[in-house]
Order: C-alpha cells, then structure tokens, then sequence
C-alpha cells in the first residue's frame, strides 16, 4: 500500500467512526521498539524480559506434551516502559504420537507440521539466560509445561499477564487474549502461531492505554477519561509482590460447600502433597482479613486451627512446586 492509498483508507476510518456507529480495528503491527534505547532517563538500567506461549497435545500438565513453542525478547526499565523487541523464537515439536484431533482443532497444528522436529534447546536456553522475568498470558499452565520440557525455566522469576494485570480498569471484562487485544488496542492478528501471541501479548503490555482509577470501576467512559499507563507497570507491581497460599487443613467435610462459595479450590492430592482446599491472597492484609473469616467459618471458632500458610513469590509462583 502507498501512502496515497494509506491517507485515503485512514480517512474512511475517521469518517466511519466519527459516525459513532462503528469501531474499526488495524491489523497489528509490533514494532522494533516501544521507547528508544537512548530515550531511557540517564543511568536507568535496561533488563531483559522473554514473553513466552506454548502449543501442547492437551491440558494434562503432568502427561501432555509441547508441540509449538514461541518466544519474544525485549528490554525493559524498572518502570515498565518497553524499548527494543527482539526477534522472535518459534518452533515445532515432534511429540513422538499422533496429535489429538481436540488439540489440532484448537491450535490448527498437524502431525505434518511437526514430524521430525524439535525445540532448538541451546537458542532457548541462550535467551533465558538473559532474562530476568518471563512471562506468559496463561503462566499457570505455560510454566509448569516449560519447566518438565527445559528445567532452567524453574530458576526463573514469572509473571501472569492474564493474572496479573487489572484488565478491568482498562475497559475489559475479559482476560482472553484476543479479545483484550480487540477490546483494548483495538488491534488484529492473523496469526496462529505460538510467536504471533507472544507479540500480541507484548503489544498489550507495551502500548500506553486508558486505566480507570480502580478495579471497581469498569464504565468505558470513565476508562476514556483516565491517564494513560502501560500495563507491563501494574504486571510488574504484582510479580514484585509476595503471595500467599492458605491451607485449610483438617477442616470438617461438612464445610466443604461453604469454603467452595467463599473462592477456596479444591487440590485432589498428588505424590507431593495431600488434598486439601485453599485460597490463594494477595497481600498481608487480605491474609489476615481471610484467617478471621476462616477461622469462625471452617474450624467453628476453635482457638489455634491448623491452617498451613505458604509464602509465594514470582521465582515459584505458578510453579509445579506450588502444587
């Protein structure tokens, strides 16, 4: 397209949506860099994050395998300001079985597309070791993928960006990564691959976008109306955060309904661990507030409950330790 065909088509597109009947969306274009490198206020250390996707033949973290991986580089500060993205990482994965017909629906992978290939394990290797956050838009089940597949990505500090960032404050209702892209950088892609949703996710974290002052607050008039963040700066404020995991161990059968309608989720027992409820909370605060509701709820008031309390940070969570 030339620039006169471009003047053009961005003219129709104001006309359409200054009508107020249409919303257009631009094909998403990921450049070489949000920020510039010497744009970065003098002395500000630059580091190096790897958004990462995976592709598998199913869900089963423990017995499903990676059939497609992907993996985008980029610098960035400590305030959540992007600068150079670095090229992608994508590759295939010969699972050594048929791909379930369910996966290659999902995915669009074939058995031909992945016969006789495998994971350049020394590239992927070779940017991990430069990073020091990796982060997936669904890290509960990407990491714990990654580190049966590569266990140097057990060593490593990670952040959920589906979790992790209030999505609401910026207009969405949803967390879905195509839609957050529709919703809120008013963007499309094509792409099936596991490196297309590294950009995509990238883009959403990189790009400066309208947030509402509080989670509470999801009227798109309000989010239009708000100062302008990347979300990379929220996503990094949480993973700096330490987290809890409450236990409510030995807790009577009989309360299992009510722990259930309050968020607790059930863990069914592996070799590891015993089977139990818990909550997941974010901050001192929330722990305390939740022991007092757990405490007259769960153990009927009875002094010193054996709940178990563990402590999170983003070097575990989402890890297979965290059960």
């Amino acid at each position: 397209m030339d620039a006169e065909q471009h003047a053009q088509h961005e003219t129709m597109v104001e006309a359409l949506e200054l009508s107020g009947d249409y919303q257009v969306l631009r094909r998403l274009v990921v450049p070489a860099f949000y920020h510039a490198p010497d744009a970065a206020p003098p002395g500000t250390p630059l580091m190096r994050g790897l958004v990462v996707d995976v592709e598998t033949t199913g869900l089963d973290t423990a017995r499903d395998v990676i059939i497609e991986f992907g993996a985008v580089p980029f610098d960035f500060d400590g305030e959540g300001r992007v600068y150079t993205v670095h090229p992608p990482l994508s590759y295939f994965e010969d699972p050594g079985r048929p791909i379930p017909a369910e996966a290659s629906a999902i995915t669009g992978i074939t058995d031909d597309d992945v016969r006789g290939k495998r994971i350049d394990d020394a590239a992927v290797l070779a940017a991990l070791d430069q990073a020091v956050l990796v982060i997936a838009h669904n890290a509960g089940f990407d990491r714990r993928m990654l580190e049966r597949r590569l266990p140097a990505f057990a060593a490593k500090h990670w952040a959920c960006s589906q979790q992790e960032v209030p999505w609401v404050r910026f207009g969405s209702r949803s967390q879905k990564l195509d839609y957050l892209l529709y919703r809120i950088a008013r963007a499309f892609h094509t792409g099936h691959r596991a490196a297309d949703d590294c950009l995509a996710t990238l883009h959403l974290l990189a790009s400066a976008h309208p947030v509402s002052p509080s989670d509470s607050s999801d009227d798109v008039e309000d989010v239009r109306s708000a100062v302008q963040i990347a979300p990379l700066q929220l996503l990094l404020q949480h993973a700096r955060r330490r987290t809890y995991r409450l236990w409510a161990t030995g807790t009577p059968i009989e309360v299992k309904d009510v722990l259930k309608a309050h968020g607790y989720r059930w863990f069914p027992g592996s070799e590891q661990r015993q089977k139990g409820w818990y909550r997941d909370l974010t901050s001192d605060d929330a722990l305390a507030e939740e022991q007092v509701w757990l405490q007259e709820h769960g153990y009927g008031g009875r002094v010193n409950p054996n709940w178990k309390v563990e402590k999170f940070t983003a070097l575990e969570r989402y890890s297979e330790r965290m059960g």
